[in-house]
């Protein structure tokens, strides 16, 4: 495929999937379609006990497209990209995130729809949707679920960027590595342990139990979230004028409305 590549390892018990655009990994509709194709030929895979993802280089990825989000193109984009989330959570196979360097909107909204996220210390997590004057839907449900809401919202509704030591204290990540190769040698150690003794159809049905809630709160929310963004969020001033004064390369000039 063109912008990721899959890889199997552990007998195709553990699927691989690495993002690779050459850049920053954006996930841009056409890494979103390869990424969906590729999650959907797993529904197929009943030995599979875990999926991990990553990014080619020193980062995960920068987010989704920024261009993207302009809006005659929201409303597509959200609706692809949500469908990932929703097939993630169909599937219910154990995923896991290895995170080196940026890994920011989009990107970290993909690692927290995983089960495990494991980092090295090069690792940067971020929200910065407000900085463009808009909101992330998918992190806007899933970090209160992970981390609880005075933690969330701190990154939701400051846009700041948080460093791998405090992804780790406050329960963002389950792991923190010294660099990608430690990160790399100790995952696969860990899978070793913890993931490969299991049934994998077991396992399927442990994340499914462990998920009950989480899976009904996205499930009922990211949509309500989806139609706020493209229906109301979209229809301001100030949303447009984030997006296109960062595709200028200029300050936005906020009208407050």
């Amino acid at each position: 495929m063109g912008k990721l590549r899959v890889e199997y390892t552990h007998e195709k018990t553990i699927a691989r999937v690495i993002l690779d655009d050459g850049k920053g990994n954006i996930l841009d509709s056409l890494m979103m379609e390869e990424l969906q194709t590729v999650l959907e030929s797993f529904r197929n895979q009943p030995n599979l006990k875990l999926i991990t993802f990553e990014g080619e280089g020193k980062h995960y990825s920068f987010g989704a497209s920024v261009e993207e989000h302009q809006k005659d193109m929201a409303a597509v984009m959200l609706r692809d990209f949500h469908k990932l989330f929703f097939t993630i959570r169909d599937l219910s196979i154990p995923t896991l995130s290895k995170i080196s360097g940026q890994c920011l909107g989009g990107g970290l909204e993909l690692a927290l729809i995983c089960n495990f996220l494991f980092a090295d210390k090069t690792a940067k997590l971020g929200q910065p949707e407000i900085i463009l004057g808009v909101f992330p839907p998918p992190a806007s449900i899933l970090l209160p679920l992970k981390i609880g809401y005075a933690r969330a919202e701190e990154i939701l509704i400051t846009g700041k960027t948080i460093d791998a030591a405090e992804g780790l204290e406050i329960g963002l990540l389950n792991k923190v590595y010294e660099d990608k190769a430690e990160l790399e040698e100790q995952t696969n150690l860990w899978i070793e342990q913890n993931i490969l003794p299991k049934s994998a159809s077991s396992l399927r049905f442990s994340v499914k139990a462990a998920r009950v809630k989480f899976n009904h709160i996205l499930g009922n929310f990211l949509p309500q979230l989806e139609h706020m963004y493209v229906n109301q969020l979209m229809e301001t001033k100030d949303a447009n004028e984030g997006i296109n004064s960062f595709l200028e390369k200029r300050k936005p000039v906020w009208e407050n409305c």
